[in-house]
């Protein structure tokens, strides 16, 4: 039995590096959750509310790209996708 060592590593880095870069996406998403909380806040203090909208973007664009690789490693996975 011959195992390609290459190929094992290659696999394995890549897996790693979109693992660490969903994660840092989905953190992106929820500190714009935060910073929509934190504009509602501010704005029954001060009565502006211009950080929720960069917030509720922000979030939106990350989750969006969370779920895009979800949705790539599914059809990856299940061969009647393809």
């Amino acid at each position: 039995m011959h195992l390609d060592w290459t190929a094992l590593g290659e696999v394995a880095a890549v897996s790693t590096g979109v693992t660490v870069a969903v994660v840092v996406a989905f953190a992106l998403g929820v500190l714009g959750l935060a910073r929509v909380e934190a504009a509602r806040e501010g704005a029954a203090d001060t009565g502006s509310s211009g950080g929720g909208v960069l917030g509720i973007t922000q979030a939106g664009l990350c989750f969006l790209a969370c779920a895009a690789v979800v949705a790539y490693g599914i059809y990856l996975i299940v061969p009647q996708f393809h």
